[in-house]
This record gives structure tokens, C-alpha cells and sequence, in this order.
């Protein structure tokens, strides 16, 4: 089980990493979510989820469940939905203003490539 969860986490942080070096904005966005339920998945995981065990120290209980991983994952979560839908703002607002989805343009509003850098 734990190299399935360890594969899952690789599978998804390398389409996160190959996403973000794409040139358009809404890979770019996808990649980042990819990568946050990457690091949610890894966050998780860490935490050696116990069954029918209580999430508080107990002497009385023979095992517990720790909380702290569960926590981290929740407040990744929220983190990662604020930065999505910033992301997202920030994107649609770039293309209404320069016409175009690509993630590098110039100051002129135009999209050139290395060739036509060369060029001029």
C-alpha cells in the first residue's frame, strides 16, 4: 500500500511539474493543483492513519491517531482552493487585457517566440 501511495505522489507531482513549464495559463493552473493534491496526499500519508482508534492521548486508550496530519491537510486544502482561485483571477484578467492565453508575452502585448526574438 505504501508504494501505491508513494507512486500516486510521484505520478502526480511529475504532471504538476510537466504542466507548469507548459506556455499557456490554464495548464499552468491545472499543474498547480495537481501539485497541491500531491503535497495533500504526502501530508496525509505521514500520518499512519490507525482504524478505531481514538485522535486523543488517552492512558487509557491503547493507541491513538494523530490529529496534527489530518489538520495539515485541511488547512492545505483552504490554502490551495484561495490560491486556485487567485490563480484562476489572475489568468482570466491577463487574457482579457492582452487577447492571449500565453503565459510570457511581451510589453507590447504581442506573443513572440525565440526565432522571432533572434530576428529583430
Amino acid at each position: 500500500m505504501e508504494y501505491l501511495i508513494a507512486s500516486g505522489i510521484g505520478v502526480l507531482t511529475a504532471a504538476g511539474v510537466y504542466l507548469l513549464l507548459r506556455g499557456q495559463t490554464f495548464p499552468i493552473i491545472i499543474g498547480l493543483t495537481y501539485l497541491s493534491y500531491a503535497v495533500n496526499l504526502f501530508l496525509f500519508s505521514m500520518g499512519r492513519l490507525a482504524i478505531d482508534l481514538p485522535p486523543i492521548v488517552d492512558p487509557a486508550a491503547a493507541g491513538y491517531t494523530d490529529p496534527l496530519p489530518q489538520a495539515l491537510v485541511l488547512t492545505a486544502i483552504v490554502i490551495s482552493f484561495g490560491m486556485t482561485a487567485l490563480t484562476v483571477v489572475l489568468a482570466l484578467r491577463g487574457f482579457l487585457e492582452s487577447g492571449t492565453d500565453a503565459a510570457q508575452a511581451e510589453r507590447d502585448g504581442g506573443v513572440t517566440g525565440l526565432a522571432e526574438r533572434s530576428e529583430r
